[in-house]
């Protein structure tokens, strides 16, 4: 976009990233060396496009990005044929990346070396057809779905394109559908607001033996008419973590803190965050996941782009490093590579 058409700070849109005004930060990489998988991307062609070229130079920033995982993001549909299996575009165009990472055109680093798209979980017992379907065009990547059940009733907070029904997870449907993933060895990415994970509790101990992945430290939510209640938000999520963490096929991602309904405004500053700032403005959540579902089921993740809008791949790095700069070697390899290699079933070799 040209400068004279770039909206104020403050007023961009949600998913704007302003590569001019990430670049007027600048940081050393911290820790080169260390692995790293990031466990959350995704891959689009909207309001500004975020494809592979993007998504390269952001693997290349410094850091030792070993892998990634890709995160649905309704991309990349098929225009024709059984309106039920239009998804199954999206893996078929993620697997296509992957392979081209695999490659080695951009050198070791492997993007998409797991794939975790969209199946509508309402389609009860028939989703298990779609999910075939997309083990089928993606058999060495494909790990599992994501079907997003953020839900709130204010606009402020309810800001996905496409909300999803209320009270998604306790549909008698989506739980049929949610059934079928166990048996085919896949996993679900959760997507919830914070009110919301009572419900998510509800539906994994009712589905005990389903790999469950809390997606954005369970969506803690900020804004809206959040905004002046913090602390009373605050010991509601953690609450439904430690209830959460009961269930040890649950494991917690760290990231989206970029994004505005967590309450950080940086995004909208003249100038970019430093990763100081966000280490400090970022830790009392961090450390709550981290105490409570331990290092080994815990892992960073980028949620590029959204995210981007706010940091970059160095600063954003940078800040994980200096919110883990307490834990041991082990702990670190978890949460920077480890865990997210476990979770989705990942080559080991991302590790090294």
């Amino acid at each position: 976009m040209e400068t004279k058409d770039k909206p104020r700070r403050g007023m961009a849109p949600l998913l704007y990233v302003d590569e001019e005004w990430l670049a007027l930060r600048t940081e050393e990489v911290l820790e080169p060396r260390l692995p790293i998988v990031d466990a959350h991307h995704h891959l689009w062609n909207r309001s500004g496009a975020y494809l592979e070229p993007q998504l390269a130079a952001d693997l290349a920033c410094g850091h030792n990005l070993r892998g990634t995982v890709y995160i649905e993001c309704t991309s990349m549909y098929r225009a024709e044929g059984d309106p039920r299996f239009a998804c199954v575009g999206e893996v078929e165009y993620a697997n296509g990346v992957a392979a081209l990472f695999a490659s080695g055109y951009y050198g070791p680093v492997r993007a998409c070396a797991g794939i975790v798209g969209k199946v509508d979980l309402t389609l009860g017992a028939f989703a298990e057809e779609v999910l075939r379907a997309c083990m089928a065009h993606a058999p060495d990547r494909f790990r599992g779905i994501r079907h997003m059940a953020a839900w709130d009733a204010s606009p402020k907070v309810n800001v996905l394109m496409r909300p999803p029904a209320r009270d998604l997870l306790l549909d008698p449907r989506f739980r049929e559908g949610f059934g079928k993933l166990a048996p085919l060895g896949l996993s679900f990415d959760a997507w919830v607001y914070h009110p919301q994970l009572p419900q998510l509790v509800s539906l994994i101990d009712a589905y005990p033996d389903t790999r469950v992945i809390v997606d954005h430290i369970g969506g803690l939510v900020h804004t809206g008419p959040y905004a002046s209640r913090a602390d009373e938000s605050f010991r509601e999520w953690k609450a439904s973590l430690q209830a959460l963490a009961r269930q040890p096929n649950v494991f917690m991602k760290i990231g989206g803190l970029s994004m505005r309904m967590h309450g950080c405004d940086f995004i909208d500053r003249d100038l970019p965050p430093t990763s100081q700032e966000l280490a400090q403005a970022w830790a009392p959540h961090v450390e709550t996941c981290i105490e409570i579902f331990g290092a080994d089921r815990c892992m960073f993740e980028s949620n590029f782009p959204p995210d981007k809008c706010g940091v970059s791949a160095v600063v954003l790095w940078n800040a994980f490093k200096r919110l883990a700069a307490g834990c041991s070697e082990g702990e670190k390899a978890n949460l920077f590579a480890g865990t997210a290699i476990r979770a989705y079933r990942l080559p080991e070799a991302l590790a090294q």
